[in-house]
């Protein structure tokens, strides 16, 4: 009895099996593959129609090709001319100088009219509101800037007309530099204020109703209301709404295209439109590309710098 203890102790004690993960069953594989399969086409979008180009650009822009000739190696020679080209160093700064005017102007109007639509008035009117808003958004940028460019000219255009009735003389605004910009600024916010106004709606109408009954309650009325209740609750939609902004006015290109073509002058040149006429007027593809990647620089920067300042007013609820 005790040598039978004694070889049971002795006995190395035997592991337990590992254990062996479920599979998955048929119908949980079924799943899979068919989330694979709506998922793959956009997957393949972005990597034809986004990750490529941008590795296709930032291999480009080390190199001198006018598609005639093969590419030759420039190494950073491209970034040194974009760096010291004054037309370049004049674009850049006025698409920030566009994208800060144009994009505070977008979102101010924007907001103030959601507020207006989102107060008391008839569904149908609501809605008629909406439409129209957003109407203008679904049109082709450069048809809109075909015809502004007809209202805004200074001999015959409606907009002179208009400030003729209450004693103003003709603006000069497609021929002088104040005039070209802020005219530009009218049209592209006319054209996309829309996107920001149904997304301030959203976020409106996703604020709970007892929040605003408490301010009441509070004595907070009016413009009191919208800066410490409203607002706040809001900032998680003026943030989107400002991100999707700045990036789209870091590219914009048919307006000042359209309108003035970049003048007078350079006034009212943009990068994107440096990186057309580059390429397709003189042939430089490499300093178009790098032009291009330093302008993908820049709207990577400033989208960081906004979620990085977001920490501070953004709150979520």
């Amino acid at each position: 009895m005790t040598n039978t203890r004694t070889l049971a102790a002795a006995r190395p004690e035997q592991a337990a099996p590992p254990a062996v993960a479920a599979r998955p069953s048929a119908r949980e594989r079924g799943t899979r593959l068919l989330a694979a399969l709506f998922l793959a086409p956009t997957v393949v979008g972005i990597v034809v129609f986004t990750v490529v180009p941008i590795a296709g650009s930032v291999v480009l822009s080390l190199f001198h090709w006018n598609v005639i000739d093969s590419p030759g190696f420039a190494g950073t020679a491209n970034y040194r001319e974009a760096f010291t080209d004054s037309t370049v160093l004049v674009s850049f700064g006025n698409t920030l100088l566009f994208m800060v005017l144009a994009v505070a102007l977008q979102l101010l109007i924007a907001l103030v009219l959601a507020l207006a639509v989102n107060g008391r008035m008839p569904v149908w009117l609501r809605s008629a509101f909406r439409s129209a808003f957003f109407f203008p958004l679904v049109l082709s940028a450069a048809s809109i800037s075909v015809v502004m460019k007809y209202l805004f000219n200074q001999d015959f255009g409606v907009v002179n007309w208009l400030l003729g009735l209450v004693g103003v003389a003709p603006v000069p605004w497609l021929t002088s530099e104040n005039g070209a910009m802020a005219a530009v600024i009218l049209v592209y916010v006319w054209q996309q204020f829309g996107f920001s106004f149904l997304l301030f709606v959203g976020g409106l109408n996703n604020i709970p109703k007892e929040v605003h009954e408490a301010a009441a309650l509070d004595g907070a009325t009016g413009l009191r209301k919208h800066l410490h209740v409203t607002l706040p609750l809001l900032s998680p939609t003026l943030l989107v709404a400002s991100v999707v902004g700045i990036i789209n006015a870091l590219q914009v290109f048919e307006q000042p295209y359209v309108l003035t073509n970049g003048g007078p002058g350079d006034a009212t040149r943009t990068v994107v439109m440096v990186i057309y006429e580059t390429a397709f007027e003189q042939l430089r593809f490499g300093t178009a590309s790098a032009v291009g990647v330093l302008l993908f620089v820049l709207i990577m920067a400033v989208t960081a710098l906004q979620f990085r300042l977001s920490r501070r007013f953004v709150h979520y609820q």
